[in-house]
């Protein structure tokens, strides 16, 4: 099997919905694919990093916010603008996966030939209906396997009577009810939690602070 073949098989439809999206929309913008390119390059050189898909999504803003001292005409300020947005739109749900990232942005380069030579572009097909958060939060549940009894470290990121709302391991919201615990509590504060009860999927249903 080549190596293709095995990107190929390892994106989902919707990861496949992204790369199209990406690529469909630059070409109709008539953004540069070697100006993605240098942006992939970065990608690359730093995906195994902490943190690499989030300050890959801040290398494409100091690239906008800088274009006109680094490119050298209007046109390059502009392609920095269409693949930042693009990027925003479609790719953000893969933040926390920049390996995936990687992969998703070459078959997008790729396409864009593909689409440069096919004619007009009608019509851009949004991946399949997913929300970027969902995306992010599906992606992380799929690599956790929860326990009851486990602990957790998780925000309080609202505090209404006795209810407190938590941000865990900063993927998953999560309101519950903290009668003993909501008054000593405070908004931005980090705890622990632990895991009371779980959902027939392995996701959390039911936490308590632990602190």
């Amino acid at each position: 099997m080549s190596n293709t073949e095995l990107v190929t098989e390892s994106l989902t439809e919707r990861e496949w919905g992204i790369v199209h999206a990406i690529a469909q929309t630059l070409v109709k913008e008539q953004t540069d694919v070697n100006e993605l390119g240098k942006a992939i390059a970065y990608l690359r050189n730093t995906v195994n990093e902490p943190n690499a898909g989030a300050r890959f999504f801040k290398y494409l803003k100091t690239l906008v916010s800088n274009g006109r001292q680094i490119g050298h005409s209007k046109k390059t300020s502009d392609y920095y603008r269409n693949i930042d947005e693009a990027c925003t739109k479609y790719l953000q749900s893969e933040q926390t996966n920049p390996q995936k990232m990687l992969e998703i942005l070459g078959w997008s380069a790729r396409l864009m030939k593909y689409y440069r030579e096919a004619g007009p572009i009608e019509e851009i097909i949004a991946p399949v209906a997913e929300s970027g958060r969902q995306a992010e939060i599906a992606q992380f549940m799929q690599s956790q396997k929860f326990e009851i009894g486990q602990i957790l470290e998780a925000k309080v990121t609202q505090i209404n009577g006795n209810k407190v709302s938590y941000e865990i391991l900063r993927t998953i919201k999560l309101t519950q009810k903290e009668p003993k615990k909501a008054q000593s509590l405070s908004q931005d504060q980090v705890v622990h939690v632990e895991i009371l009860d779980l959902k027939e999927d392995g996701s959390l249903r039911k936490v308590k602070c632990c602190e």
